[in-house]
Parts: structure tokens; sequence; C-alpha cells
């Protein structure tokens, strides 16, 4: 089975894209479309092999096998095992073996977040690195460990969920998962939109805005990307703390906001890690919105459990 060229997916509760990807990373071809999330698991399946199978047509029926990062928790079959209702139905889809009965190539599944971090571990500022610790602050907040080339999904498929580590900013701010306190609810990208609209007594908006109203001189706009900034960098030093990474790669659409939220970011991870760890980097993302792809690629051909898989 040559795999010059895979196909690599990433699923989100609001658009799909697919591309071609060459052995190194380059993107060969891209195409996107808005996922059929109200339409349940059928329709969403038929629409990753449709994007995937337009992509192939176009390069000569080339593409060798398919990676996909999805929304959701992944288990090593390639099952959802847990997810939000942003994907009717996703729960208990068996996203692999769909596709495989559809596009008949090998197919591996992994959470898009885990995939968002192998992409930054093989193609992004992590590259060369051994231990890889990303995390992706946007809608959600996530992260993934990347060890020699290995993604770290966890006993159930779960490891990596940053946003459900306890914040003290968010004592009593529900969180999307049903507990409260998680720094999920107080720092991403809509919960601050809705803490600047509670501190100004306005209508939330979105975290461009808020962004747009610090960089115009807005004190109470600037103090929250500072406080949003900061309890993800006293998350990122427990992380550190605990996982001893070789370097620390942060993406997502929250960490491209400004400078105010990534030196608050900075200031808290360095003042939070152990004094032997004060030499950790802890670098922004580069290849951004591509990571996702980029990671599904990635594991395709360096994967050898899912590989095996394949053959059985």
């Amino acid at each position: 089975m040559g795999l010059e060229l895979v196909a690599a997916v990433d699923v989100g509760g609001t658009k799909t894209a697919a591309a071609l990807v060459g052995r190194d990373g380059a993107l060969v071809a891209r195409l996107e479309t808005a996922t059929p999330a109200s339409l349940g698991s059928t329709a969403i399946l038929d629409t990753v092999a449709g994007l995937v199978g337009r992509l192939a047509a176009a390069e000569g029926g080339t593409v060798g096998a398919v990676g996909v990062g999805t929304a959701g928790v992944v288990d090593a079959d390639g099952v959802v095992v847990g997810a939000t209702d942003a994907l009717n139905g996703w729960v208990g889809t068996d996203v692999r073996a769909g596709l495989q009965a559809r596009m008949e190539v090998p197919v591996t599944v992994v959470n898009d977040v885990h995939a968002h971090g192998l992409g930054e571990a093989t193609y992004g500022v992590g590259r060369g690195h051994r231990r890889v610790l990303t995390v992706a602050v946007g809608t959600g907040i996530g992260g993934a460990v990347v060890d020699d080339g290995v993604l770290d999904r966890g006993r159930h498929g779960a490891a990596g969920h940053v946003g459900h580590l306890p914040c003290p900013q968010a004592e009593t701010l529900a969180c999307s998962c049903g507990a409260t306190g998680h720094l999920e609810a107080f720092a991403s990208g809509p919960a601050l939109a809705r803490e600047h609209a509670r501190r100004t007594g306005g209508t939330a908006g979105d975290l461009r805005a808020v962004a747009a109203a610090a960089a115009a001189g807005d004190t109470t706009a600037g103090d929250l990307l500072a406080d949003g900034g900061h309890a993800v960098g006293e998350a990122l030093a427990g992380l550190v703390n605990v996982l001893d990474p070789d370097v620390v790669v942060v993406g997502g659409g929250v960490a491209s906001i400004g400078g105010t939220w990534w030196a608050a970011l900075t200031r808290a991870a360095a003042a939070g890690v152990l004094p032997l760890l004060r030499d950790v980097p802890v670098l922004r993302s580069e290849i951004g919105a591509t990571a996702a792809l980029l990671g599904a690629a990635a594991l395709v051909r360096t994967n050898a459990k899912e590989v095996a898989a394949w053959t059985r």
C-alpha cells in the first residue's frame, strides 16, 4: 500500500475540512464544507467520504489511506465514546469502520486536538523535540502529549482534557461537561466573550470584538485578556510540572488575539513551574488551523498499531 499521498480530515461541529498530504507535510489539495451536524452520523460520514472521494478523483485515485481528527473522545478502535451534542448522534459512531466501508481504504481516527498535537510535533514548532505538549485554546481547551513521535491517547482516549482542570476564576461557572469550576468555563474564547459582557453589562459578542476593544485602549477588555492568559498560563505550569516536556506549543484561535493575552500566559507559566523546568520553552503555533489535518496524516504513517489493525 503506497502512502506517498494520504487524505486527512478534520471534522468539527460547524465545518469539515479534508486535504491530500504528502510525506513532507505539504497540502497538495484542500476542500471544506459545512458539517451536517444536526443530521446525524450517517450524514457526517457520507460528507467525509464525499470530500475524500473528490480529492482522490482529482489526483487519479492515488490516496493510500485516510486519517481523521474529529471532535469527541475516540477509543483505540476508532469509535466515538464521548461527545457534546454539537454533532447529533455522534456518540457510539464507529467512524473507522463506517469510513472504511464507504471508501475501501485504511482509516485511522483520533480526537481532533490529539491530531492537532501530533501535527505540531511532526511539522510545527515542536518538530525535532522528543516530548511535546500541545495546548489548543479556542472554542474549547484541549491538549495532547506526543513522546518520541507517539501520541499518548490515555486508557480511554480521553487524555489531554486540559479545559477540565480546576480554575479558581471559574469557581461558580458552569462548564460544558456539566461540572463547575473548570478552566474552559472561564478561559475559552466564548467564555471570555461572556465574561466581558458580564463585566461591562453589555451583550456578549465574540472574542475578536473584545480584542479589538483592548487594542483601542479599553482597560476592561485588556484586563480580561490578561486574566484569561494568566489562567491558561497557570494551568500550563501545572502540566509542565507533571509531564516534564521538552517544549510546550500553544495554538487555537485565542492564542492569536494579541500580546496582552500571550504576555500574561507566559508570565504565569514561568512563575508556576519548578526551578528545574524554567528553561522549558512555551511557543506559539506556526501552522495554526492546518495542524489537525497534518496530524491526522502523520498518524496514518507513524502509528504501527493502527497499521496492524488495518490488516487484521
